[in-house]
């Protein structure tokens, strides 16, 4: 279970997240006073190798030193024992943002993301926000999973881009969305320049707020996307970049992919096999749909029809611990979705 908090512990706006196990023994809910209420929420190190939620809230903090705080403020620090080895998450572990829904089975994870939930619930929390790193070359975007106008204001207060999904559903985010605001930010690699910066001045936008609109987002404040497939590669295949000796080498440069138009027959990666193997791709239903984005061929793997990636990473652990990368597709909230054939 989350330990409880009415205050901030000794020395907690100025540890890293490394040694933060030094001041918080495992996940910790603090609750802060404010001016207004109800409470912002934000969640930290849901993953422990993406501390740019943690730099950031230590920064506001600082900041606010002395003073009142403008709105209440509830601080989720989730996976403390990670953070410390600088990995998503320890072997044996479940991935801390994928345990926030009923679907998920039992375990000391899924009851702490229940009871940081219902308390939050409770508070009639005035917006979520889940900040995070990626581990490839992304643009900063917000992630939604309703097209609300408060979560499209939310998003675009963040950046231009943003990202709807509904897959995976366990993560924090959906969770909150059934009664408040909730967004995710993205904020490019860790250590990135300006990265701590952009999420410690949108924290503070949203302690600020009075309210989050209800009117529609003007078409030119926002670029969104909608997360159509996930591509993950089987466990049993070696994976490497220019690496002749995995079964699937991929491209030095893949990350570079990112939110970038792929045309059909862009090549992804060089295989051991002629004709295979493929990733999987699974779309937001959870149905298979490799052939409709991929084919192999001639000892390589290729896009079969246009489309959008994000998250590509050249981290071979991440691939393994979450997925190779997602497919988009432009989407316009007033219209529906854009086809990117």
């Amino acid at each position: 279970m989350p330990r409880i908090l009415d205050h901030l512990p000794d020395g907690f706006l100025d540890t890293p997240a490394r040694e933060l196990h030094r001041v918080l023994d495992g996940p910790t809910l603090i609750h802060l006073d404010g001016r207004r209420r109800p409470p912002l929420f934000a969640s930290v190190l849901l993953h422990g190798n993406e501390d740019v939620g943690l730099v950031a809230i230590q920064r506001l903090l600082r900041d606010y030193a002395g003073r009142e705080l403008p709105r209440a403020l509830s601080i989720f620090v989730g996976n403390v024992a990670a953070a410390r080895e600088g990995r998503r998450r320890l072997d044996g572990q479940p991935d801390f943002n994928r345990v926030w829904s009923e679907d998920v089975p039992d375990s000391p994870e899924r009851r702490m993301a229940r009871e940081v939930t219902e308390r939050m619930q409770a508070t009639g929390v005035f917006a979520s926000v889940d900040v995070h790193n990626n581990t490839g070359i992304n643009p900063h975007y917000g992630c939604i999973n309703r097209l609300e106008p408060q979560f499209l204001h939310l998003a675009a207060l963040f950046n231009r881009t943003a990202v709807y999904f509904i897959h995976p559903p366990q993560v924090q985010s959906m969770a909150f969305a059934r009664f408040c605001p909730a967004i995710t930010l993205e904020c490019g690699k860790t250590g990135s320049p300006g990265s701590e910066a952009h999420a410690h001045e949108y924290l503070d936008a949203c302690l600020n707020l009075a309210g989050i609109p209800d009117h529609p987002v003007a078409e030119h404040d926002l670029d969104l996307y909608h997360t159509v497939a996930r591509v993950t590669v089987p466990d049993h295949l070696r994976i490497g970049f220019a690496d002749p000796g995995a079964d699937v080498s991929f491209l030095p440069e893949l990350d570079h992919l990112n939110f970038r138009d792929l045309s059909a027959g862009t090549p992804i990666a060089d295989l051991r096999e002629a004709t295979g193997p493929c990733p999987d791709v699974h779309d937001e239903h959870g149905r298979a749909v490799t052939g409709r984005y991929f084919e192999c061929r001639d000892g390589r793997l290729y896009t079969r029809r246009p489309f959008l990636p994000a998250m590509l990473t050249r981290d071979t652990r991440i691939i393994r611990q979450d997925c190779l990368c997602y497919i988009m597709e432009r989407y316009d909230w007033r219209e529906g979705p854009v086809s990117s054939e």
